[in-house]
């Protein structure tokens, strides 16, 4: 690794090895948190609260002991490389806000996340969430109080979102949000208006058929099997490291296009992992750069990919041969990005209700944060602002409040990353295509190899060498922008409703 060759000071090499080692364990907690979620026996939550609390709480005593304070403040005079630079600075990033952060409210926030996803499991099955309201609360108490060690007089929401997301401020959340919803609103009013029906896949597709279309689908875009695995969750998520990027889906034998864009999306997520430098494992150079990237990735794969005309030419033939349809390749991109009246779920929306599903999510947990709604008010006002948003009722918690993981992780500040990655995923699926020669015909052959490695390039291989805003400019040649994902959507959904704009 670079960084271990150059001529800086010895207190580099010892700050980065005791940065390795809570990463090292920020790891392992990970496989933890897999294997609830996959694996664990149902009764298995209490031991595995307490494992991941205590791993927790050593991973953050390393990275705020004393001594790491010490070697930043004399490194900040060091005549240190470009990545020797960029690695004191996301380690002093991380060391100024998790020292303000005690030990035990960590080790607590730890145990209370692992406490609480049985308890949202089974209040989203039973459709039940005064089972989960209280833990609800005791999660927004917990992370308003970790907002308040960290910045007493900041905005404890803009706070959380800095977790996910440390470069771009809140406030450029919101304008991506307020300028998707002003472009879009009215594309989906339009889309609403036509008269034109796209294509729909119906019948019942066994869920073993769909697994191994799944499997099918990751071994085409180029999953490294020997360094991940596919397995079923209640929420698909995707998790690990350079090594292990393990992937995660789930089935609806009515929906076969929705695990299919599930584990697409969760694809892109782990194509980002198993991309990432394998000689800076351990270092920031070898860690993912926000949420904002890493959902640019997935969603990606999901849309520009998995979404598009050129994909389905490649993959129709082989779910006709899968689930015995005779569907014809255009038959099958337009179910795949049909604007649905009454679609519910935010992870099976389309490509243009999605954002709204966030706005929702947005400002609701905004809402609980500041502590202007109440937990108890939740499934009235989520089901209010649906219906206001999407022009459809949740009759069900479960298709309403319920349906996502992130609030039972205490992920407050994590759904507005969604819609910048989908901003820009456009904008660097733009910047591919305008290098890339033939880029559409390499799709339609399941040649991604050129992809892959445009991706390597301009993003995966620099880890957190640059800030997020840096890492955009780097890749794309301008700041991020929402006129890409707009112009996108105008283009694909006017041509495939036949509209006149």
């Amino acid at each position: 690794m670079a960084t271990e060759q150059s001529s800086g000071p010895e207190v580099y090499d010892e700050l980065l090895e005791q940065y390795r080692r809570a990463t090292y364990l920020g790891d392992a907690n990970g496989v933890l948190n897999w294997d609830q979620e996959v694996m664990m026996p149902e009764g298995g939550t209490p031991a595995r609260s307490k494992q991941r609390g205590a791993v927790s709480a050593v991973a953050h005593d390393l990275l705020v002991d004393d001594d790491v304070g010490r070697w930043l403040d004399e490194l900040e005079e060091a005549g240190l490389s470009e990545e020797e630079s960029a690695v004191v600075r996301e380690i002093r990033r991380q060391y100024e806000r998790k020292a303000k952060v005690p030990t035990d409210l960590v080790e607590e926030i730890s145990e209370a996340t692992s406490d609480a996803h049985p308890v949202w499991r089974e209040a989203r099955e039973n459709d039940d969430f005064d089972a989960f309201a209280p833990t609800l609360e005791r999660l927004l108490d917990l992370k308003r109080e970790y907002a308040a060690h960290i910045d007493p007089d900041a905005d404890p929401y803009a706070v959380l979102f800095a977790d996910y997301e440390p470069y771009l401020d809140l406030e450029t959340a919101e304008r991506v949000l307020e300028r998707l919803r002003e472009g879009l609103v009215p594309l989906i009013d339009a889309v609403r208006d036509s008269d034109t029906e796209l294509y729909a896949v119906e019948g019942t597709f066994p869920e073993s058929d769909q697994l191994e279309l799944t499997r099918d689908a990751l071994g085409t875009l180029g999953y490294d099997f020997e360094r991940g695995r596919l397995d079923t969750a209640p929420h698909p998520f995707s998790t690990g490291t350079q090594f292990d990027a393990r992937v995660t889906t789930r089935f609806d034998e009515s929906e076969p296009l929705d695990s299919l864009g599930s584990t697409i999306h969760e694809f892109g997520h782990a194509a980002y992992t198993q991309g990432l430098r394998e000689d800076a494992y351990g270092s920031p150079l070898g860690e993912h750069r926000g949420l904002t990237v890493h959902e640019s990735q997935s969603r990606l794969f999901e849309n520009h990919v998995g979404r598009s005309e050129p994909f389905w030419t490649l993959f129709a033939p082989r779910f006709n041969d899968q689930h015995g349809t005779d569907l014809t390749p255009r038959q099958a991109y337009e179910a795949a990005n049909r604007v649905y009246e009454d679609n519910l779920i935010r992870v099976e929306a389309d490509e243009l209700t999605y954002h709204l599903h966030i706005v929702v999510r947005f400002e609701i947990e905004r809402d609980l944060v500041a502590g202007d709604l109440d937990v108890a008010e939740v499934p009235a006002v989520w089901n209010d602002r649906v219906e206001e948003y999407l022009g459809v009722r949740p009759e069900t918690d479960r298709e309403g409040c319920l349906q996502d993981i992130h609030w039972s992780h205490g992920s407050f500040g994590y759904f507005p990353t969604y819609s910048l990655g989908s901003v820009l995923a456009a904008q660097l699926f733009a910047a591919a295509e305008s290098e890339i020669d033939g880029l559409d015909a390499q799709i339609r052959e399941g040649e991604f190899d050129s992809l892959h490695a445009w991706l390597d390039e301009s993003v995966r291989r620099h880890g957190c060498r640059y800030t997020t805003d840096g890492l955009i400019e780097q890749a794309s040649g301008e700041p991020l922008t929402a006129e890409y994902f707009l112009e996108y959507a105008e283009s694909k959904f006017g041509e495939l409703y036949g509209l006149d704009r």
